[in-house]
């Protein structure tokens, strides 16, 4: 038996239009990434408390041996990103005397 509407007659079955299922394949798409960018973002409340780690820079030393250094899980040229965006670098060089902010390694 099929359903019944309100005024007593068979109720027709929902039917979703070409254009209903492209909103409904975007609607779905669109909340599937953003559960992706909730659940891969790393939060920062696990970071252990206190001062970011930092480095003073020696003659000789190199964004890439620093990197290498202290990467901790991280790749080398994403250390090295992570430390230019830290300390607001424009290039690759640094000098003698400069202070560095790290990022914390988990």
């Amino acid at each position: 038996m099929g359903r019944k509407a309100a005024n007593g007659h068979d109720a027709a079955p929902i039917r979703l239009t070409r254009r209903g299922r492209v909103v409904l394949f975007c609607f779905l798409l669109a909340l599937a990434g953003g559960l992706v960018a909730l659940v891969a973002a790393p939060g920062q409340a696990a970071d252990p408390p206190g001062p970011a780690p930092t480095v003073i820079v020696q003659p000789g030393d190199t964004l890439w041996g620093i990197a290498s250094e202290r990467r901790g899980r991280r790749g080398r040229d994403a250390m090295v990103e992570e430390i230019r965006r830290l300390n607001k670098l424009d290039g690759y060089g640094i000098d003698a005397g400069q202070r560095l902010i790290l990022p914390r390694t988990r």
